[in-house]
Formats: C-alpha cells, structure tokens, sequence
C-alpha cells in the first residue's frame, strides 16, 4: 500500500527503487528499452558491454544476453518477461541466480519521461548479497546514467541524419578538457593511443587497432585548430572508402565547459561493414564522452 510505512513492508530489505526524470518522450524511452539494438549500447554498469542472443518482449518471452565486464569476464543472463505494457512497463524475472523480479515503468510528462526501476529479490539476505558482491545499488545508477546519454545521443540524432552530434557538460575548465583533447600522453589515457600527434593544422597521423578479426588502420590530419575553442580532423581508414570529419568544439561555462562533438561525413564508409555502421559510432562516441573521458578528468583533478 502506498502510505505503509517502511516497516510494515513485507519487502523492506529486499528491493532496489530508484525514480529518474528523463529528458525524453515515453515513446523514445521504450524503444530504447524494447530494441535489442539499441538496449545492447547502454544496459548495465560503466565499462560493461552486450552481447544479446534473444530478446522477445511478450509477456512469457525470453530475454539471454551476456554481460561482458571491463575485467574480461563475462556474466551470462537468462529472464523471462512476466508481462509487457506498451509503452508504459516491463516486468521480468532474472531466471539465472540470483533471482529477482524486475519493473520498469514508464510515465510520459508533457515530452519527458518519468522512468521507476524497481528490483525485487527473494530475500533480504539474496539482496545484502547481490549489493556486497555485485554492488548492485551503484550499478543500477550508473546503468540509469548510462541511459540518460544514450538516450540525449539519440535525442539529438533522432533523424538519424548526419552528422553525429553529442553535446555534454563538464565539471572542468576549459583549459583542463582542451589540454585533455589536445595533448599525446593524455589522449593516449582516456582515448587512443596516437604516436606523433601535434594539435597542428595540417598535421597528418595514424595508428593500427584489431576489430575483431579485421585490422584497421586509423588515418588522420588535423583541419583546424582554434586554440582553447576548437580542434577538427579527418577519420578515414587505410584501404577501405571513405572519409569523415570530427570536430570538438569548446564552450565555457563558469567553472564547467560545454564540449560539442560533431562526427560528420560517416555515410561514405561502406555499409556492408558492420564496424562501420552509424550505429556503432553513436554507441562509441557515447562510451568515450559519457564514462571514459569524465573518469578520466575527474583523475586529473585529483
């Protein structure tokens, strides 16, 4: 009952609530929740990705993906969906241990959403479990923030227009985020690893990475460079088509800096390869600009 009091709650100890206002409508909240394409980009803790094998959203359908975490282990997941509301909530059961029911239900407010995840499991000691162990509670937060970027990735590329575009606030100066977007040894902490970068216009640079079993090799030159505000370059990729431009751009706010990436130019990649695909540049940039790069401020602060 809704004016219990915690005490007299036959689930007090045993459930995880957390309530978010999102910054987007319910219909574009549930089809990232509902499409197993986009639900793989953003579910789980920072640093963890998907791979999903079954996703049918009916009620008594299967949901098995597997987690894989920043340490390399992976984390298989087998749940059954116990009823589906279109657009307003998803109820499943997490069958793998440790079981747990889960409801996620979605209330639209004007064009935003308000979003109520709420995690029930069999006992309070299952849950003291799953928190000591799993550290549940703080990844159910970072899982929602993760959300919240994809879905404001999405928001601003709902069109799916090019270019990219991603916009996020910084709790730095700008002086520290350009020296982070600008200096070799910083780049090579929080991005990648790019021998004989100079923020130089016309300066020209590349590095080879493995994507599975393909070797790419990244090519870059440097457009534009406007000291503290702005720096552009290509991204084209040796032997194959194509060629994109990304820019950052940097805007101050008080203590706190605005950075603008714009990744423009990604249809003249092939599309019949799969690591080429918008997709996975939106799931990329983010990654890097959501977890990665704010991490990695926060260190330098320090």
């Amino acid at each position: 009952m809704p004016n219990q009091k915690e005490n007299d709650n036959p689930h007090a100890g045993c459930e995880l609530n957390l309530t978010r206002l999102l910054n987007a409508p319910r219909e574009l909240v549930w089809e990232v929740f509902a499409n197993p394409a986009h639900i793989k980009n953003w579910w789980g803790p920072n640093g963890f990705t998907n791979t999903i094998f079954k996703m049918d959203l009916r009620t008594g359908g299967e949901w098995e993906f597997t987690m894989h975490g920043p340490d390399g282990a992976d984390y298989h997941n087998h749940n059954v969906f116990t009823e589906v509301l279109k657009p307003e909530r998803i109820v499943f059961e997490h069958v793998s241990p440790p079981k747990h029911f889960t409801t996620i239900t979605l209330t639209a407010q004007g064009d935003k959403t308000l979003l109520n995840w709420h995690m029930l499991f069999e006992s309070q000691e299952q849950f003291d479990y799953v928190v000591k162990t799993y550290k549940a509670d703080g990844g159910l937060k970072q899982n929602v923030a993760k959300l919240e970027d994809y879905l404001a990735a999405r928001a601003l590329n709902k069109t799916n227009d090019k270019p990219l575009v991603f916009e996020r606030v910084y709790n730095a100066p700008v002086s520290l985020l350009w020296e982070t977007l600008t200096d070799g040894a910083a780049l090579e902490k929080w991005f990648f690893e790019m021998p004989g970068f100079k923020p130089e216009a016309g300066h020209e640079f590349s590095f080879k990475r493995n994507k599975g079993e393909q070797l790419y090799e990244y090519k870059f030159k440097i457009t534009e460079v406007v000291e503290g505000k702005k720096i552009s370059y290509t991204w084209a990729y040796g032997g194959i088509p194509g060629s994109s431009l990304v820019t950052y751009e940097l805007f101050p706010e008080g203590n706190k800096t605005k950075l603008r990436l714009t990744h423009e130019g990604l249809e003249t990649f092939p599309g019949d390869n799969p690591h080429l695909q918008i997709c996975n540049f939106e799931t990329g940039w983010t990654q890097i600009l959501g977890i990665t790069l704010p991490d990695y401020l926060e260190t330098s602060k320090q």
